[in-house]
């Protein structure tokens, strides 16, 4: 049993627990996932790790509330106890594996939209930790969704905030925010990473391929079953098909067909979809998930 040793509310349907599990600590970095379960009757739920602790044993996870699952794991408080806790899963962030001095010398700007602030904490944290300052853009719906603001202004060179609705600091959407940093502050950046939803992922991404600027996404808002099986975060990146928990969750934003990811998310929701989907893609269609009959 994994132990809960703090459970908080961040906002509406957010949710903050930090975790015992120290061989998971002891071996994640930033951007990998775990896989969660309450009990033996639970659903298996990916999630990616906003923060952890080696030294205490502590992986801290955020959620949102999108189900009967999820909804049973906003009612566990510190004392509770998950049934499993596996990880680290995925693959980590492609710049914690690059040469230290190299990496000093680029200009990172990443962009989190919503929930899309937890896997993006970890990533600017590590990079503080190693003494690089990126920029950060953090983008949510109302002044009320906004998350991890106090973690995120420590650990960023420069922070900026907006807001759907102009409720704080400024209104608009997180491109307005990367296209004045660029074309009217003259900001240069060598990366840009840009995690939240499917949507802001696509734009952000069309934006900085006309910016000119290598873009890495994280697909893990299509992950299901996290373990490559069930084929509902199949993807296509570039000419290729590859599944987001066992070969990201990190892909080139410039290369992935989000327009296909996204109506292949809502198509897999529904029986008659996953029907639709075994049918459309034949032997490449990945079974597994116990729906489709993929796996028979």
């Amino acid at each position: 049993m994994y132990k809960i040793v703090k459970a908080e509310k961040l906002a509406d349907k957010i949710f903050l627990m930090d975790v015992e599990a120290p061989r998971v600590a002891r071996a994640c970095e930033p951007g990998e996932f775990v896989i969660v379960k309450i009990d033996q009757v639970g659903e298996r739920i990916p999630l990616t790790i906003c923060d952890y602790d080696r030294d205490a044993g502590l992986v801290t996870i955020v959620f949102q509330i999108v189900g009967a699952s999820t909804q049973r794991m906003a009612s566990l408080k510190a004392g509770d106890s998950f049934q499993d806790f596996v990880g680290p899963l995925g693959r980590p962030s492609e710049f914690t594996q690059q040469e230290l001095e190299t990496l000093k010398r680029k200009k990172m700007l990443f962009v989190a939209g919503g929930v899309g602030a937890a896997p993006v904490y970890p990533q600017v944290k590590w990079l503080k930790n190693h003494g690089i300052d990126a920029d950060v853009v953090v983008g949510s719906k109302t002044k009320d969704m906004l998350i991890l603001e106090d973690r995120m202004r420590e650990a960023a060179g420069n922070l900026y905030i907006t807001t759907d609705d102009g409720s704080y600091v400024r209104k608009g959407m997180v491109t307005d925010v990367v296209r004045d940093l660029v074309e009217n502050q003259g900001k240069h950046y060598d990366i840009c990473v840009a995690i939240g939803p499917m949507i802001m992922m696509k734009f952000t991404c069309l934006l900085t391929k006309e910016l000119k600027i290598p873009t890495i996404v994280s697909m893990n808002p299509i992950m299901v079953d996290g373990t490559g099986m069930c084929g509902a975060c199949r993807l296509t990146v570039g000419e290729e098909v590859k599944f987001a928990c066992v070969d990201g969750p990190e892909f080139d934003g410039h290369l992935v067909n989000f327009d296909e990811a996204m109506k292949r998310q809502q198509m897999y929701r529904t029986e008659e979809g996953r029907a639709m989907l075994k049918l459309k893609e034949g032997d490449t269609h990945h079974g597994g998930c116990g729906h489709c009959g993929g796996d028979e």
